[in-house]
């Protein structure tokens, strides 16, 4: 007895999640790179130590900045327009950065990191992606599975952060930030093999209807809230983490190591973050990882042993799993195909504007109150999402209580 094969639908869905998983292993590992770099270059290069972690601000709001247009452009252009423009941009950012390292100047690699922003702006429609052509049921799993490529780029980041040292250059970290480079050669050229085809001109010419209706299904803002938030209490976190790190006496290797498995966390459980969520629906993982977010804080302030860090980042990449991608999954349920740019847009420009408030901010506070401060600071936006989310859950219930009246 043989197996029924797979309709030509999902037979083509599952092959565009197979490319942009690998897409997202391969371009994706320079933004941990970025991440853990973009602190400790600043805090060599900046007069004012407080404004170490501007360079990582500055991709946050260019990020923040393109993630509408991005969002149109592919609208209008199709998916692989937009991947090929990211990728394109994102190849300037290591060899400003290099640059600026080799220079002594601190405003050419925020400069540097702007580019950066661009393709960050463009690798978070990944996901979005993997569901244009995925069938309802595919969804989740389709948005779990791309993000799991995050996995491999995290291995990939600390070998680039340890092996490209000193490769060009003794200045610290030009290797590395020249090396970044290749990987969006190499991503640019596996968005060949994608097959989403471009918007149909009737979903072009259908317009969009106006916020008011789209928000009149409360799935989205709670959506829109969980995701901006999880997403910044991770970035403040994860940006202060190397400077809290090396305050308290690790080294840069300790540092990266940390992040890398942090980086591991957020996308080793996304392998099964698919199935759960179709199983149990969206709002119960949102929940699990805020949980999870909470657990990182409670670690993170009962000490500075290199153990608490790896325990407290490790949560928090599962909170981050969890939530983010609970999140999206709700996100994407619940929206037209005519809403899609403005919504999916929408959703990103207030992810990539919480985590360049996060980023900005990372450096102010531990400058102010050190990394218990930071901890604190992260309890705030956790707790705002899980209001939002017990909101949203009491009223979907009401609603079907009174439905059913």
């Amino acid at each position: 007895m043989t197996d029924t094969p797979a309709p030509p639908e999902r037979q083509r869905a599952v092959r565009n999640v197979a490319v942009l998983a690998t897409m997202s292993a391969v371009q994706g590992a320079q933004m941990p790179v970025y991440i853990v770099l973009g602190g400790l270059s600043g805090a060599i290069l900046a007069d004012d130590k407080s404004l170490a972690t501007l360079p990582i601000a500055f991709q946050m709001l260019t990020g923040m900045a393109t993630a509408v247009p991005m969002s149109l452009f592919m609208g209008r252009y199709g998916r692989k327009a937009g991947f090929w423009l990211g990728g394109g941009l994102a190849s300037f950012a290591g060899i400003f950065a290099a640059l600026a390292m080799l220079r002594g100047d601190f405003w050419l690699l925020c400069f540097g990191y702007m580019f950066a922003g661009v393709y960050q702006s463009t690798q978070g429609y990944f996901r979005f992606a993997a569901t244009d052509t995925a069938p309802d049921d595919f969804k989740p799993k389709a948005i779990s599975l791309v993000l799991a490529g995050g996995l491999v780029a995290a291995l990939l980041s600390a070998e680039i952060v340890s092996r490209t040292d000193g490769l060009f250059s003794a200045v610290p970290f030009v290797g590395a930030y020249l090396f970044l480079v290749v990987p969006n050669l190499l991503g640019m050229a596996l968005t060949c093999l994608l097959d989403i085809p471009k918007p149909s001109r009737s979903v072009q010419t259908t317009p969009s209807r106006p916020w008011s209706e789209i928000l009149a299904d409360r799935n989205i803002p709670v959506a829109m809230l969980c995701a901006m938030f999880v997403y910044g209490t991770m970035t403040l976190t994860m940006t202060s983490t190397p400077l809290a790190m090396v305050a308290c006496g690790f080294g840069t290797p300790d540092a990266a190591d940390v992040v890398k498995w942090h980086v591991v966390a957020m996308f080793a459980p996304s392998f099964f973050t698919g199935s759960i969520i179709a199983r149990v629906g969206a709002r119960p993982v949102i929940a699990v990882g805020l949980i999870l977010l909470l657990g990182c804080c409670a670690v993170a302030l009962s000490g500075i042993e290199i153990h608490d860090f790896y325990l407290a980042l490790i949560l928090l990449g599962l909170g981050w799993n969890f939530g983010y991608i609970g999140a999206t999954s709700l996100l994407a349920a619940h929206h037209r195909p005519e809403d899609r740019a403005k919504v999916q847009g929408m959703n990103d420009f207030l992810v990539m504007a919480m985590m360049a408030t996060a980023a900005l901010s990372s450096g102010k506070l531990m400058a102010t109150g050190g990394w218990s401060f930071v901890v604190l600071a992260v309890m705030v936006p956790v707790a705002i999402a899980g209001m939002a989310l017990l909101y949203g859950t009491l009223l979907a219930r009401r609603e079907r209580v009174a439905g059913r009246a």
